[in-house]
This record gives structure tokens, sequence and C-alpha cells, in this order.
């Protein structure tokens, strides 16, 4: 037996890996996944909006032909920055009902974005600068971009989550569901069909919103950002917990379970934040970019070539190695790993269940990792600002996600060389391994 066959054999291993598959496969975690990968193309393309108002318009016009111009990328961060919160909850209704094999998944779609509706404060406070210095102005009756927007992002995603829970609840109580005949319009009878769940759904979350509104003076959006959302994104894209989160997620990819049912869950929708914050903030010329962490610092400094950073271990396997199987491989793996795609390197040379490389897989991306933030706290480099798909090939992603800051290029071709000088060892290693069981093999089949 090989000790990759050992290894996954292994009792520890066999139950760790049970325990993962059934945390990724939760229904609730799948459809934030799902919900998320719906909705990914809208911020890609509000990232190009703002990458064009902030850096090719502005080399190409000027004053007011500049203002009127920038109106497009204006126009793309109104719909989709803007508007975060309001895309996330009703996609996580319905990706989650459908998950749930519920028969009118847009129905819930449509009562999550109701129930985030009603939870949102009716009352807006306006800045507004007078001779006098700043005064605030409370309007009524209007949505703030605040609220609705990135800021607003973890609401939706809870008032999604819980809202289409409770609504396929009552929806599964036969008394509560009208049936007006088979001579109506199928949709017609499915509307009715949800009505009277859909009036207690909306009539709890309007009790909910009156009593905090009434007696606290607040509303839920606001309580879920000052208490969960702001919490957890502070540790999850800590470097600390995002090193932690991503160190597990590679482990777990070493043993033939995909790193997003970790990473994916407990960092995708957070740093997706993050770096709408930014991309918010750049749009509006603001002093500061606020965040270090979002979703493209992970394409340029953590995922280099895929998980693992793997693009080190194909450059090294194609200059260093004198394996013939090894380099047909890497050769095959390179054209799509320019793509961050690497799962033909990560089974095919393989490196599940492969100890030696499980290691430098494992670490490498959390060196880089530190590297990067390090870097970008420093500000040797600049901050994410741009979020571009993550397909987007090595040394072309930081350049245009910094805006066009070239010390970024120059930061990631420094780690993507370090990772070769890190791999190099361990493919050694691998690959004498593999030499040695192959020859223990042709000994055992000669008796």
């Amino acid at each position: 037996m090989t000790t990759s066959e050992k290894l996954e054999n292994s009792g520890f291993i066999a139950k760790f890996t049970e325990i993962s598959v059934k945390v990724g496969n939760w229904v609730y975690l799948r459809s934030l996944r799902d919900a998320f990968a719906i909705i990914l193309p809208v911020f890609i393309i509000a990232g190009l909006g703002v990458l064009f108002n902030n850096t090719v318009f502005t080399w190409l016009f000027h004053g007011d032909t500049l203002t009127k111009v920038q109106v497009f990328g204006n126009a793309i961060t109104n719909g989709s920055l803007n508007v975060a919160g309001l895309l996330v909850a009703p996609m996580i209704g319905y990706t989650l009902a459908k998950n749930k094999n519920f028969n009118n998944p847009i129905a819930a779609a449509a009562m999550s974005l109701a129930c985030l509706m009603i939870l949102m404060p009716g009352n807006v406070q306006l800045g507004t600068v007078a001779s006098a210095g700043a005064k605030m102005a409370t309007v009524t009756g209007g949505l703030s971009y605040l609220n609705t927007g990135t800021q607003g992002m973890f609401g939706g995603i809870i008032v999604g989550l819980v809202a289409t829970s409770i609504f396929m609840k009552l929806a599964s109580f036969k008394h509560l569901q009208i049936h007006l005949g088979d001579n109506i319009p199928p949709a017609v009878g499915a509307s009715f069909s949800v009505l009277l769940p859909a009036l207690i759904l909306m009539s709890i979350f309007a009790v909910i919103a009156a009593l905090l509104q009434g007696f606290f003076n607040t509303d839920l959006i606001n309580l879920i950002k000052t208490w969960i959302q702001e919490p957890l994104r502070g540790f999850n894209t800590n470097i600390v917990g995002f090193c932690v989160i991503y160190t597990v997620a590679n482990f777990l990819f070493t043993l033939g379970i995909h790193q997003t049912v970790i990473s994916g869950t407990l960092m995708d929708p957070l740093v997706l934040v993050n770096m709408n914050q930014n991309m918010t903030a750049y749009a509006h010329h603001a002093a500061h970019i606020p965040n270090i962490i979002t979703t493209s610092f992970v394409s340029n400094y953590t995922l280099i070539g895929g998980s693992g950073g793997t693009i080190s271990l194909i450059i090294a396997i194609l200059i260093f190695s004198k394996i013939k199987s090894s380099k047909q491989v890497a050769s095959l793996s390179l054209a799509p790993g320019l793509f961050n795609i690497n799962e033909p390197m990560i089974f095919g040379f393989p490196i599940v269940f492969n100890l030696p490389m499980m290691i430098p897989f494992v670490l490498f991306p959390t060196i880089s990792s530190i590297i990067g933030y390090t870097a970008t706290a420093l500000g040797w480099v600049s901050r994410t600002v741009v979020l571009v798909p993550w397909t987007t090939p090595p040394l072309i992603g930081p350049y245009l996600s910094t805006a066009g800051d070239w010390r970024s290029v120059i930061l990631q071709a420094l780690i993507i060389g370090l990772g070769v000088l890190f791999y190099l060892p361990f493919m050694k290693i691998s690959e004498r391994v593999a030499s040695v069981e192959a020859s223990e093999e042709l000994t055992q089949d000669d008796k």
C-alpha cells in the first residue's frame, strides 16, 4: 500500500472528511454559495464601471466632459454596489427554496425582498451645509444607499435565510393554502396558494419593525450590521482569522474536498462586502480606502493560479523536474492554471492525499497572504479597489484590481518566485517517494 493510500484510508482522515462533507452540503451554506454565484457578475461589472470612471476616463477626459462621462460608472454603481443588500436577499430566498425543493421558489424570492424592505428604516438623515455650519435633515419615506448597499448585505443575507425558512414552513400547512380550482391560470393559482403564508410572514416582520422603532428607536438592519456583520467581518477578515480559515480550507482540498466548502461559506460574503466598500470609497474619491483583505486580495496574493498557489508548483516542475510524467501533467495544467483553474494539477500530479505536497499546498497561501497583507498595510502597494473576475491571469489581476499600481504586479511576481522555491524541495521529495513506491511494486510483481 502506498503512502497516499495509507493516508487516504486512515480513520481520522475518513471521519474528518465525512464531517466536512456534511458541513459543506448543509443546505443553508450551499444556498449562500449559490446565491453569491448568481449575483457575482453584477459586482464584477460594478468593478469595471469603477475602473473606467476613475482610471480610463480620467486619462481621456477632463473638466465638465469628464463629469458627464462619469455618469456611466455612477449609474452602474447605483445598480450594483448601492443595491447589494436588495440583490442578495431575493437570490438567497430563491436558492434556498430551490435547494429545499419548495415548489414556488420565485415566491420565496419575492417574500425575502418584501421582508427586507419592511425592515428598512423609513426615515433617512441627510447632511446639509449651510452658512452656519453643517446641519442634519430628516427625510421621511426614502431609502438610503447605506442601508440598501454593501453595509446592508449581511442584513439581506439573514433576512433572506430567515424569511424563506418561515415562509416555506407556513406554506407547508394545508389549511393555510387557498385553492381556486383547476380552471384558472397556474400562475394565479400558485399566488393564491401562498397568500395566507405571505400575509402572516410579512405581518411578523412588520411587528418586529414596529417594536424596534417604537420602543428602541432603531431598526433590524442597523442592529444586524452593528452586532453581527461588523464583529464577524472584523474577525474573519483580520489577517489571523483569514489565515486560519484558508489554512483549514486548503487542507480540506488535499483530502479531495473543494476549499470553497469552508472559504466559500465563511469568507466569500465578507470579503465581498469589503471589496464593495473599497469600490464605493474609490468611486467617491475617498481619501482612505477602508479594507486590505478583499475578494481581489484573495485572488492577488492567496490563491495565485488557484488554491495553494499552484502556479508556482507548475513553474517548478517545468524548470526543475526530470520526471517525464510530472512534466506532462504540468504542461497540461499550465493553460488552465493561468486562469486560476488548478484541478488538473491537484488531482493529476496529484496533491490530494500526497503528504509531501500537502505541506506546501496548505502553508504557502498563508505565507503569501501575510506578505501581501504586510506590503499593503505598509503602503508599498495600493489596496484593491476593483473586483476583477477570479479567472483573470496572474500579473494582470493585480494591475487591474489596484487601478493600475505596477508595484502590485512586482509583488505578485516575487511571491510566485518565492512559491517556486518553497514548492521545489517538496516536489523533489514527492517524486522520490513515487519512484520508491513504484520500485517496490515492481519488486512485489516479480515475486
